[in-house]
C-alpha cells in the first residue's frame, strides 16, 4: 500500500539517497544540468528538512512501509502581489518503485501542504522530453502554461 508523509530528521539518511538518484536522473536528461546547476544533496536536504522552514515541505512516499520516494514543495508570493503560490521543486520515485501510486500520493500530499497554506496555485516543472513527467502532472491536473526556449551564446 502506498502513502506519504511529512519527511522526519531521521529520514535524513534515505532522504539523500534519493535526492542524489533525482539529481543524477535530472543531470541526465535534456536541460537537466541548466535546471540543477550545482545544486548539492544536502544544500537542498537542509533547505527543505533542516530548518523545518513554514516556506517548504519535503515529504516521503512509501510502499509497504519502507520509503521509496520524495517529493519536496515551497510557496512563495507571487511577483507583484500578495497572493501564494506553491512550487513542486522535486518528485521522484525509485524507479523499481513506480507505477504503484507512490509518486500521485506525493502530489497529492504536497499540494494539500500548499493548500494549507493558502496558495492560489501550484507549478511543477517537467524537462523537455521527460513524458513520464508531464504526463504524471496532467493526470494530477496540471496544464502547460509556458513553455521556455533557450539557446547558449557562447
Amino acid at each position: 500500500m502506498e502513502s506519504a508523509r511529512p519527511a522526519r530528521d531521521d529520514d535524513r539518511g534515505v532522504c539523500a539517497e534519493l535526492l542524489s538518484a533525482a539529481l543524477a536522473q535530472i543531470r541526465s536528461m535534456r536541460g537537466g544540468v541548466a535546471l540543477a546547476g550545482t545544486t548539492t544533496t544536502d544544500g537542498l536536504l537542509e533547505r527543505w528538512l533542516g530548518a523545518f522552514s513554514p516556506e517548504s515541505t519535503l515529504h516521503v512516499g512509501e510502499f509497504h512501509h519502507v520509503v521509496v520516494g520524495l517529493a519536496a514543495a515551497t510557496v512563495s508570493v507571487r511577483p507583484q502581489g500578495t497572493e501564494l503560490s506553491g512550487c513542486i521543486e522535486c518528485c521522484y520515485v525509485e524507479e523499481g518503485a513506480r507505477g504503484v501510486g507512490v509518486g500521485s500520493a506525493l502530489l497529492d500530499a504536497v499540494m494539500a501542504w500548499c493548500i494549507g497554506k493558502g496558495c492560489r496555485d501550484i507549478d511543477a516543472l517537467a524537462l523537455p522530453g521527460d513524458r513520464q513527467s508531464k504526463q504524471r502532472l496532467e493526470a494530477a491536473g496540471f496544464t502547460a502554461r509556458l513553455l521556455v526556449l533557450n539557446r547558449p551564446l557562447n
